[in-house]
């Protein structure tokens, strides 16, 4: 089904195609960051006070992940039958059902059963929208796209922290309800936008729909450009050459999981897991979740400069989002990495034996209290540039054209499975291990490293259907040390795979009758 207005094209529509991913995304930061006031509001306590126990209080911010994780898993089995506008549309449902239910809460259940409802809804958005983006951008600049939709993340994330702080001078239910009913302006521009833009022409294609794709990829290629066009042609060719690639290799499921497929579908799917699964364990969810809590726990602020210090946290990952703006089509994907995995273990090793050396001399807690703080705020402009949001394009990118739906779905449902453990069982490790509990972030951060440098191969300024051919062509897991695997520069072989599949499709009669049949469909919309 084609979209309300087939004028749009161009920038204007990679423009509203951003809007579309970028709210849903801002939703998903807002969600993030909007939970850690509520919890200590004294409002909120009154009528809640079971979540004064460590593991109600774990259970209640860590059961919206647990509701995304079975969101993400309902995106992996029904996101390529229904396609991606359909995913969004059912995410945006089931976030305001579940919204509305979390600011009309005056017990504890039902306040539970709204964040998973909710965190189901976000399972979906986030699973589709940085798929849809990624698959209507051109390669120079998918990355920057992809990330805008993460930078809106993170300022919506900065927004609920400055809220949280501003409304801490505002006693009563206005302190923790209006923060939940906010959230509820994301869907409406989102369900706006929605009206206005296309299917995913990959999408399409994988649905051979071919004459719609070919309409579709026109409107994106610039305003008045014909189905003809030459630079059209030899996209929709490139593509439907390759998806024609796997289907003509597609082996079967018990083959695809022990990676006997020769484009390598199993591993492909683990390495954008992985890549959430190192951007949760890094440990970014226990503070988001906890920060004002583990401030004044761990460091001894009082509750408003608790407020004030992780609103300000916010602004900086907001910042160092910003500058992951700038360096991710620059830098590629594995260095920034490689750099985060260094620097995020940092933080966590100097905040950790600062929390020890003041449990040791009580006379120096303040200052290395201040330490500790401003470990923290290092550790977010670190992940902020690297792991928040290299992790979401890799996933977007590394995937087959047949599984990326199924990629990116189960790469979200790791990264929100993980969420739901470190968040589930931050209170509980601090009260019981202190400053050791840090020292494991720490450990594991460390481990990122050899992980990313051996086994992750560059995607960077790679088309999507050259992602075949990096698993092609180089069929062992190990990739150090292979310049194609690693360089950020498109590798000559990729280009030649690209001109060899548009002269194949070329000399297809198929693509006679698709622009016969897409000038009939230019014509009639």
């Amino acid at each position: 089904m084609l979209s309300i207005s087939n004028n749009i094209s161009g920038t204007w529509l990679i423009t509203l195609i951003t809007i579309v991913n970028a709210t849903s995304m801002a939703w998903f930061g807002y969600d993030q960051g909007v939970f850690s006031g509520v919890l200590i509001s004294a409002d909120f306590k009154y009528w809640f006070p079971e979540t004064n126990n460590a593991g109600i209080s774990g259970i209640t911010s860590s059961c919206f992940a647990l509701g995304a994780f079975f969101g993400a898993i309902t995106a992996f089995t029904a996101g390529d039958k229904l396609g991606r506008k359909k995913c969004v549309m059912i995410g945006l449902t089931a976030n305001v059902i579940g919204a509305l239910l979390q600011i009309v809460s005056w017990h504890l259940p039902q306040m539970i059963v709204g964040r998973v409802i909710n965190g189901f809804g976000m399972g979906v958005t986030s699973s589709t929208c940085p798929v849809y983006q990624a698959e209507c951008s051109k390669p120079r600049v998918r990355g920057k796209l992809v990330v805008v939709g993460s930078l809106c993340n993170t300022l919506a994330f900065c927004l609920a922290n400055w809220m949280n702080y501003g409304l801490y001078f505002q006693g009563g239910a206005l302190q923790w309800r209006f923060p939940l009913g906010f959230q509820l302006l994301f869907p409406l521009i989102v369900a706006t936008a929605l009206l206005f833009v296309p299917e995913s022409p990959r999408w399409l294609l994988l649905k051979d729909r071919h004459a719609e794709a070919l309409v579709v990829i026109a409107r994106l290629q610039g305003k008045n450009v014909n189905v003809d066009d030459p630079a059209v042609t030899a996209e929709y060719r490139s593509i439907r050459q390759a998806l024609y690639l796997e289907r003509k290799d597609r082996v079967p499921f018990s083959d695809v999981i022990r990676c006997r497929d020769k484009t390598q579908t199993f591993r492909r799917l683990l390495l954008s897991c992985g890549t959430q699964f190192m951007q949760q364990f890094s440990g970014v969810n226990a503070l988001g979740y906890y920060l004002p809590t583990l401030l004044q726990q761990s460091v001894g602020l009082d509750q408003q400069t608790s407020r004030l210090m992780t609103a300000v946290n916010g602004t900086i990952y907001l910042f160092s989002a910003c500058c992951c703006l700038l360096l991710i089509d620059n830098l590629g994907r594995r260095k920034m990495m490689l750099y985060g995995s260094v620097t995020m273990g940092s933080c966590y090793l100097i905040a950790a034996l600062c929390l020890k050396a003041a449990g040791d001399d009580p006379s120096n807690k303040k200052i290395l209290g201040n330490v500790t703080t401003a470990m923290f705020f290092l550790y977010y402009f670190f992940f902020g540039t690297s792991f928040a949001k290299v992790a979401w394009v890799y996933n977007s990118e590394v995937n087959s054209l047949a599984w990326r739906t199924r990629g990116a779905a189960a790469a979200t449902a790791t990264n929100w499975m993980g969420g739901f453990i470190v968040t589930q069982f931050t209170k509980t490790g601090i009260d019981n291990l202190g400053w050791g509990f840090y020292l494991i972030f720490a450990i594991i951060c460390w481990v990122y490293f050899p992980v990313v440098y051996a086994l992750y191969p560059e995607t960077s300024r790679r088309t999507l259907e050259d992602m075949d051919q990096i698993f092609i062509q180089n069929p062992s897991i190990l990739v150090w040390g292979k310049k194609d695997m690693t360089q950020r520069e498109r590798p000559q072989a990729f280009i030649d795979a690209e001109a060899e599949r548009i002269a194949e499709a070329d000399s297809s009669d198929v693509d006679k009758e698709v622009l016969a049949a897409s000038t009939h469909v230019e014509r009639i919309g």
